[in-house]
């Protein structure tokens, strides 16, 4: 047998590494976006989480939508990231003009959010569906007013069930159409965006109570969280349906829930004007957010903190917070 000489193996050898390295898929680059817009309602917008821009519509600096932009590098790019949620919006709000802070107090008028997108935006987010048919309302509004009448059972489950259906639960299947639209009207809008649909977090725990943080009656607070995690799923379901990125926060946020103190990722029955309005994040929950959608998307992103662009003063803040009546 010839024998070769090392030089000659030493090139065979190499010239092989050469071809496997050509031959192997090169690795997928982390997706970039140029043009970013967040529509959604308070639970996008971040009500009374410093610093409040100067809108009716009580939008954050420190909202996920900000907080992921500036991991995308585009919240001070010209252009880069438009931020069109407002708090108290629905769905309708998205082709629909909004009167803020609410159509009791007529102060001013929203453009529909979907007026924000353009052809070449590439990245929407969209958290919004809990202002449909009152159901976010209904539970922390109306649930609260039935506990002490019957503080161990779950008055508000009875309020909301008629002829044996429950209403609520029942509300938010027809919200997952509504969603479903949503993002049929985002593509029409916007092409070539990718869309993502973000849950909401969750408000009451699993086990437990803490009524003067939450004050549901004690059998409400399971109620409660299934009319929740229905209307998740719908979301979830729209997203899948149409085709669309679903970022689930749920899950995620257990030991993050209103009754989890300083975990918590949600604010309970007290407004704090330099913190979040009552049953709506807090600007830990709206980090954490951020970091989820970031994880989905497969983007590692910058470091720092949003800017206080465009932000209105403390006493301001505190002013328009009494009139909306937060």
């Amino acid at each position: 047998m010839r024998r070769r000489s090392p030089v000659a193996v030493l090139s065979l050898v190499l010239a092989g590494l050469v071809g496997l390295t050509a031959a192997a898929p090169a690795a997928s680059a982390a997706p970039s976006f140029g043009r970013y817009v967040a529509l959604g309602d308070s639970y996008t917008a971040g009500p009374l989480i410093p610093w409040q821009r100067a809108s009716w519509c009580f939008r954050s600096n420190n909202n996920y939508p900000s907080w992921l932009a500036t991991r995308l590098g585009l919240y001070d790019a010209p252009g880069g990231f438009t931020d069109a949620s407002c708090s108290s919006a629905d769905t309708t709000n998205m082709t629909a003009a909004q009167v803020t802070p609410s159509p009791d107090i007529p102060l001013s008028t929203q453009s529909p959010q979907f007026d924000a997108l353009t052809l070449d935006t590439d990245l929407v987010t969209i958290g919004i569906g809990g202002n449909d048919y009152g159901v976010f309302g209904s539970l922390v509004g109306t649930c609260p007013t039935l506990r002490a009448a019957d503080p161990a059972g779950s008055p508000c489950k009875a309020h909301y069930t008629v002829g044996g259906v429950d209403t609520m639960t029942a509300a938010v299947q027809h919200t997952g159409h509504n969603v479903a639209k949503v993002i049929r009207g985002v593509r029409e809008h916007s092409p070539g965006a990718k869309i993502v649909l973000v849950g909401y977090p969750r408000l009451v725990p699993p086990h437990g109570y803490c009524p003067s943080v939450v004050p549901l009656s004690d059998g409400d607070y399971a109620w409660a969280d299934q009319v929740e995690r229905a209307l998740n799923a719908a979301i979830e379901s729209a997203a899948k349906q149409e085709k669309a990125q679903f970022v689930d926060t749920y899950g995620p946020s257990l030991g993050h829930d209103a009754c989890a103190g300083d975990a918590a990722w949600v604010a309970g029955q007290s407004t704090n004007l330099f913190a979040a309005a009552a049953f709506h994040p807090y600007r830990a929950g709206m980090e954490a957010e951020a970091a989820l959608i970031a994880k989905a998307l497969g983007v590692r992103g910058k470091s720092g903190a949003p800017t206080a662009r465009d932000a209105a003063q403390p006493d301001q803040v505190a002013r328009m917070a009494r009139t909306a009546g937060l």
